[in-house]
């Protein structure tokens, strides 16, 4: 157990405008979780105050008079064992009053912990045009007093050391750098972290800004039938437009969900493309789809770029089903229409084993085989509807 040992001196009285009514000491001291302090307050003696009258608070909390002991007619101490974590970032408020309750001194305490080295550190490029850093404080991250996170960086084998500014991205633990930023050349980047008690410095990383680019969402989603194939919807989407004048390869995703569902079906095959087809979907069924792009290959870089943010849910719904709205009261028919659904389920089962992703040749296939589905049910309900007349 550490035990700090002071005698006082501090903030101006409030009893007298011209004269300093007491002092307190240590003045506004930085304390390790666990310590001990002994603070003393002395008081002016032309005021007529006898140590023995006066009492201590803590954030507004009158301290028993055990934690006290009169040093002198004019000064008295209080001893606070083992402090435990400041409960406001401010500090702690000790303060000596007299016995009217008036306040004489008062002093803020820190108590807390030094901080830990910040972890991991990551950043990303959007459009290559700036550069923002987020990060995680080391530790369980709680040190119980006000620590500063300043992000530094520099090029990597010349130029000077930079501080980002602009901690304001609404996020804790982020900074942005808007511009003035190199292509090219790799950038030095860490975090140090600051309070009264300590410092620590995080692991240096080394990054090009066109290895970390990501984009704006894809513009100009559009969902829209396939004719009247009742389980089929066609994606299409745009290229991000502040990429256009860069070389790159661009990866997409889509992601689609049923109106009254939270789960998302993720389609990680599409590739290069700017469309795609999703079969297998509900008839009459209302869906969302979102779409997002990584840059692959910015101005000949060799790594994957960053997934962008989704856009915004569009949304589209399938055709209602013809059996669904004609129906039929044929046991043999509707053994037909199981049958037929059986089939196409084995289908698209092969489909997915020898076919890739959003690709032409199984589009090609189902299309062939909806359209012989659709042309059977036709002519059935035809047949059913010309033996009732």
């Amino acid at each position: 157990m550490i035990t700090l040992l002071f005698i006082i001196l501090l903030t101006p009285g409030v009893l007298s405008s011209s004269t300093q009514v007491a002092t307190i000491y240590p003045q506004d001291p930085a304390l390790l979780i666990g310590s001990s302090l002994t603070a003393t307050c002395s008081v002016n003696p032309d005021h007529g105050l006898h140590a023995g009258s006066l009492y201590w608070t803590l954030n507004g909390k009158r301290l028993p008079s055990s934690s006290y002991s009169v040093l002198s007619p004019t000064v008295l101490s209080v001893t606070l064992p083992r402090l435990s974590g400041s409960r406001q970032r401010s500090g702690d408020n000790l303060v000596c009053h007299n016995s009217a309750g008036h306040v004489l001194a008062g002093s803020c305490l820190y108590v807390g912990m030094p901080p830990e080295k910040p972890v991991n550190l990551t950043c990303w490029s959007r459009n290559t045009k700036d550069l923002t850093c987020k990060w995680a404080p080391g530790g369980q991250g709680e040190t119980f007093i006000k620590t500063k996170y300043t992000l530094k960086y520099k090029l990597r084998w010349y130029g000077r050391e930079k501080e980002c500014e602009d901690y304001s991205a609404g996020q804790p633990y982020t900074c942005y750098i808007p511009r003035d930023l190199a292509l090219f050349t790799p950038y030095e980047i860490w975090v140090e972290a600051s309070n009264q008690l300590g410092t620590a410095t995080s692991d240096v990383i080394y990054l090009d800004i066109l290895d970390v680019v990501t984009t704006d969402p894809p513009a100009d989603v559009h969902v829209s039938r396939v004719g009247e194939l009742e389980d089929q919807l066609t994606v299409r989407w745009g290229t991000p437009p502040a990429l256009k004048d860069f070389l790159f390869q661009a990866k997409y995703q889509i992601r689609y969900r049923l109106e009254d569902s939270t789960e998302w079906k993720v389609v990680d095959d599409v590739g290069n493309q700017t469309s795609c087809r999703l079969a297998g979907l509900r008839p009459g069924t209302v869906y969302f789809v979102q779409v997002r792009c990584n840059p692959v290959g910015i101005l000949g870089s060799r790594k994957a770029g960053i997934w962008s943010d989704w856009s915004h849910p569009t949304a589209a719904s399938t055709p209602h089903s013809e059996r669904l709205l004609s129906g039929s009261c044929d046991s043999k028919a509707g053994q037909q229409n199981s049958t037929l659904r059986r089939d196409l389920k084995q289908f698209f089962g092969w489909v997915r084993k020898h076919a890739y992703g959003c690709s032409g040749m199984s589009i090609k296939l189902y299309d062939q085989w909806r359209v012989w589905l659709q042309k059977s049910h036709k002519t059935r309900n035809q047949v059913l509807q010309g033996d009732k007349s």
